[in-house]
């Protein structure tokens, strides 16, 4: 069995660590130059506030609801996402970090899953004041779709999605473009010759899936059906490209100033690439 962790409302809650106060309280985080919403706690979502909204267009909102707006802090989410990660790995045998706030764990051999799975999300919130959701499956696809339902449909934050019926139950009720891996495009696509569920996608012709989603997409279809096709990374590959990007507050009129900027995250780039024992073809 694989499990995946995912930590909820991420950056908002890192926010929250240092002021607990504001648990239960709408929370939005802005871009670098505060112009947009790149996240929100649950109470914020539940205004109707879209990620990715402009903060103008909803200032209003922002008035009405005592809305908390904090400057993105990603050197602090990244060190509490390594807090979180450290934690997790004491506790299993292995794991793969897929993102900032997502890790895959193996949970096989783990005694009873989701006593496993409560246990390790109350260690998590114990040790960082981080709350995780974890999605319990035998493929990395399936606990996709069983983190979904640990985050909007339980009580306690971790699903075991296990057994053929349950898994044939939830998919039928799971939209298409909720899925790992399909974007804006293909949901289009596949709405527009009737695949409307994750179900109905597995019920396709092989050859037809992957003609129009790629071999990529098949494995992922053949997850769902409960085929491992995606094997836990336990060595993180490689970047291939690495950014460092940011937005001014302000109009930069200075050449100093701009040469300060672009000297000191040329400088971040530099440090992520020795980190990974790289050499650079091109800089831009």
């Amino acid at each position: 069995m694989l499990a995946l962790a995912d930590c909820n409302n991420f950056y908002a809650s890192c926010e929250r660590v240092f002021q607990p106060q504001l648990e239960g309280k709408p929370i939005l985080v802005l871009s670098n130059n505060d112009g947009c919403v790149i996240a929100r706690s649950n109470e914020a979502k539940a205004l109707g506030i879209k990620m990715g909204v402009p903060v103008f267009q909803v200032k209003t909102l922002i008035e009405q609801h005592n809305i908390q707006l904090f400057s993105s802090n990603f050197t602090l989410y990244g060190d509490l996402s390594k807090r979180v990660m450290s934690t997790i790995q004491q506790e299993v045998k292995a794991m793969e970090v897929y993102s900032i706030d997502e890790a895959f764990m193996d949970f096989s051999g783990e005694g009873t899953p989701l006593e496993k799975g409560i246990a390790l999300k109350q260690k998590v919130k114990q040790y960082t004041g981080i709350p995780i959701s974890i999605g319990i499956a035998p493929t990395k696809t399936l606990c996709k779709v069983a983190g979904l339902i640990a985050k909007k449909h339980t009580s306690s934050g971790v699903f075991v999605l296990q057994s053929p019926d349950l898994i044939q139950r939830d998919l039928k009720w799971l939209p298409v473009e909720e899925l790992w891996g399909v974007g804006r495009r293909h949901a289009r696509m596949l709405k527009s010759v009737g695949i409307q569920s994750a179900y109905d996608l597995c019920c396709a012709d092989d050859s037809w899936i992957k003609r129009r989603l790629s071999v990529v997409g098949l494995r992922m279809v053949k997850e769902l059906r409960g085929t491992p096709c995606f094997p836990l990374e336990k060595n993180a590959s490689r970047k291939k490209n690495i950014c460092t990007s940011r937005s001014f507050s302000k109009a930069i009129t200075s050449l100093e100033e701009l040469k300060e900027a672009v000297s000191n995250y040329t400088s971040n780039c530099a440090y992520k690439l020795r980190k990974q024992k790289s050499c650079a073809t091109r800089i831009s």
